[in-house]
C-alpha cells in the first residue's frame, strides 16, 4: 500500500457520470444561450454566465470524488439528491415552462436528471457501505 488515498469504483464512476450529465448541461446552456437566445428570461449569454457557478461546484464535487477523500461520497450524494429537488420542484415547474421547451430541452431535461438518480443510487450505496467486486 502506497500510503495515497484512492477513490472506490463507486465513487470514480459517480464522478464519470457527473462529467456526463454536467458536460451535457452545460452544452445545453450554451445552446439556449445562443441558438435560443431570447426565448426567455433564462435564455441568455447573461443568464448563461450568472450560472456558471453550479458548473464550478459541479466540477469541486467530481475532483473531491476522484481524488477519494475520506467525504467525497456523502458531498456527491448531498449534491445529486439536492439538484434532484432542484429539478423536479423548481427547474421543470418554472423554467421549462417558461422555455416553452420542445424535444431538444425534454431529452437534456430527462438525461441529466436520470444521471443524478444513478449517482444518487451509486453514492447510496458507496455510503452504505457496499463495494463493487
Amino acid at each position: 500500500m502506497d500510503g495515497a488515498v484512492h477513490p472506490t469504483l463507486l465513487e470514480s464512476i459517480s464522478a464519470w457520470v457527473l462529467v456526463v450529465a454536467y458536460a451535457l448541461s452545460l452544452a445545453y446552456e450554451l445552446w439556449r444561450a445562443t441558438a435560443k437566445a431570447g426565448a426567455s428570461r433564462h435564455d441568455s449569454m447573461r443568464a448563461f454566465v450568472r450560472e456558471l457557478w453550479l458548473y464550478l461546484v459541479a466540477a469541486a464535487v467530481i475532483v473531491l470524488l476522484f481524488a477519494g477523500v475520506p467525504f467525497a461520497a456523502w458531498v456527491g450524494l448531498a449534491f445529486s439528491l439536492l439538484f434532484i429537488l432542484v429539478s423536479i420542484f423548481y427547474y421543470n415547474p418554472k423554467m421549462m415552462v417558461e422555455r416553452n421547451p420542445g424535444l431538444i430541452d425534454w431529452f437534456e431535461d430527462f438525461v441529466y436528471t436520470g444521471l443524478l438518480f444513478v449517482v444518487a443510487a451509486l453514492l447510496t450505496l458507496e455510503v452504505s457501505g457496499f463495494a463493487l467486486a
